[in-house]
């Protein structure tokens, strides 16, 4: 199974909020630690705003932070709203399905038991646990993560 970059840089997004909570965190923070662009973070955190697991300011000195606790977002359920359907072969989706074999193939039932797998071990996993291990992370990117240097008004 391969996961799309957009899954890989929600679940980055959440599990940094994770780490920075309570604080906020801005979407340069996270397009500079991974080294991702920050349109892509924009969009991500906007659709994670929408599904209720992140909250969102605006303005200056705005950013994002988790909305619920780290130990109730599940990741398997975060992969289902970037993922959408896990339809891993064409004949997972019905309307899409050209193979004459539908219904009788064993390789097929055997990749939807092997996606239920995956996404089972993914169901067992909240973002609380992918933040667990804090202090190597944070240590990690310390040096990625510069202190926010605000323009001297005046």
């Amino acid at each position: 199974m391969k996961l799309t970059s957009y899954s890989n840089y929600a679940l980055r997004a959440l599990q940094l909020a994770a780490l920075k909570a309570p604080e906020l965190v801005r979407i340069e923070d996270v397009a500079r630690i991974h080294n991702i662009s920050r349109p892509h973070i924009m969009k991500v955190v906007h659709e994670l705003g929408k599904a209720g697991y992140l909250e969102t300011v605006r303005g200056r000195g705005g950013g994002f932070r988790l909305a619920r606790l780290p130990a109730d977002i599940i990741v398997g359920d975060v992969i289902r709203i970037t993922e959408g359907p896990m339809d891993v072969v064409e004949c997972f989706n019905p309307e899409k399905n050209t193979c004459p074999l539908i219904g009788i193939c064993v390789l097929s039932k055997k990749i939807q038991e092997a996606t239920a797998a995956f996404m089972a071990v993914l169901d067992g996993l909240t973002i609380a646990n992918i933040a667990s291990n804090r202090g190597q992370l944070m240590e990690r990117i310390a040096p990625l993560d510069l202190p926010r240097i605000e323009a001297a008004v005046e």
